[in-house]
């Protein structure tokens, strides 16, 4: 029965060796839920985060997952609206990665909140002059964009396409992709917007604070731009791993390529502004709030290589690499470069969360210290596990690939 699920044209594992791979995913997705358990039913007060430092390891991971999720909407953007028809080998697979991450930030948000049941506050009670506000309702609402461009891989199993009316069905939702797509870049650009220009408006934490630019804070745009930089270079990074884990090729290496020049280009664009950014925080900004800039890095663990590290190391390194055509034929290099630029849009969603919180906001302030619970961990985990759990699952039973079927086994990999 389970062969007669996987697609045609394709080889899997044993489903033997299948429950084998899940196991381990599906007991850590159980201690998470434990630790969720704890969380909801006793309180918060299992987690280590306070009433001075309210952001923690759970935020960070929103922030993250949401920007590495953005290679759903950038590749349906590509695909759809600007017409790169090459970018169709992987868009099953990106709006599956972009489903889980988003769906993950939504489920851990929950947690985080201690009352789940009082979520629809947020929707009947709105603070209509938050930016948290407005990320809730593009969350949600590009959450269930993503939910229905789901719908059409997942009705593309064998077993589903035999049922005439979930062809038809299937056959429609293609027509309106190019509307969901435009819909979808409309609601990921202002909900990634507003995630940044949410630090740029905390006047009370000179670390973070912005210039304003137009309506929003500089941190609106680069969160915007840097997504769309970390989106392609995600998705290539993971479909490189699920050719390494299943050792089987499921696209042809131009697909790589594009992928990583079109990385390339946005991070270029996203470090050159990145860099005026934190030119005029430093020399502007930070001293009218009446601080050295180079203040910051002198406390605690954050010195000023985290800095280097985020603009130079991963971040202007990986951009040169991945706009080279010599080098982007080169399959480990062009993997590397990639993982690099997801590796810094995570450390610049580390120091917005976690350093921003952690430094003084007044100069005879202490530096804050913070390290999440087990609970924490565990439910970030748990996150973790589910997407790969339903990232196999729907890799195994759904076409993630068209081209898998159509390329031979190759020693690209």
């Amino acid at each position: 029965m389970d062969q007669q699920l996987i697609p045609r044209g394709v080889q899997r594992t044993s489903f033997g060796r299948f429950l084998a791979w899940l196991a381990p995913w599906v007991l850590l997705f159980g201690v998470g839920l434990y630790a969720i358990y704890l969380c909801l039913a006793q309180g918060l007060f299992h987690t280590n985060m306070d009433n001075r430092f309210a952001f923690g390891l759970w935020i960070y991971l929103d922030l993250t997952v949401i920007a590495l999720g953005a290679g759903a909407f950038f590749t349906g953007f590509l695909l759809y609206i600007l017409r790169r028809e090459e970018l169709r080998a992987v868009i099953n697979s990106a709006v599956v990665l972009g489903l889980i991450c988003y769906s993950g930030a939504v489920f851990v948000l929950m947690v985080d909140v201690g009352q789940p049941l009082r979520a629809w506050f947020t929707f009947w009670h709105p603070n209509t002059h938050s930016m948290l506000a407005e990320v809730t309702f593009c969350l949600t609402c590009y959450l269930t964009v993503l939910l229905i461009e789901y719908v059409p891989v997942v009705l593309k199993n064998r077993k589903l396409r035999q049922i005439p009316r979930f062809l038809v069905f299937e056959f429609q939702l293609h027509k309106v992709m190019p509307v969901l797509a435009g819909i979808g870049t409309f609601l990921s650009f202002f909900h990634q917007g507003s995630l940044g220009g949410l630090y740029g408006v905390l006047h009370g934490r000179p670390f973070a604070f912005r210039e304003t630019l137009g309506l929003w804070p500089s941190t609106f745009y680069l969160f915007v731009i840097s997504a769309a930089a970390a989106g392609p270079s995600f998705v290539l990074v993971t479909t490189w791993l699920v050719q390494r884990i299943s050792g089987k090729t499921v696209v042809t290496p131009e697909v790589f390529r594009l992928l990583g020049k079109i990385s390339g280009i946005m991070l270029i664009v996203y470090i050159l502004l990145k860099a005026i950014d934190t030119y005029v925080w430093m020399n502007v900004t930070s001293p009218a709030a009446g601080f050295s800039a180079f203040s910051f890095y002198n406390a605690g663990s954050f010195g000023s290589w985290i800095l280097f590290a985020e603009i130079v190391l991963f971040g202007l390194v990986p951009a040169i690499i991945l706009l080279n055509g010599n080098l982007r034929k080169r399959s480990g290099v062009l993997v590397t470069a990639a993982f690099m630029v997801c590796t810094g849009i995570m450390l610049n969603r580390f120091v917005m969360t976690i350093q921003t919180l952690a430094l003084p906001t007044l100069p005879f302030d202490a530096v804050l210290s913070y390290m999440p619970s087990w609970q924490e961990v565990a439910t970030f985990l748990a996150v973790v596990a589910y997407g790969m759990l339903l990232y196999s699952i729907s890799f195994r039973y759904m076409t993630l690939f068209p081209q898998e079927k159509d390329i031979s086994q190759s020693s690209w990999r």
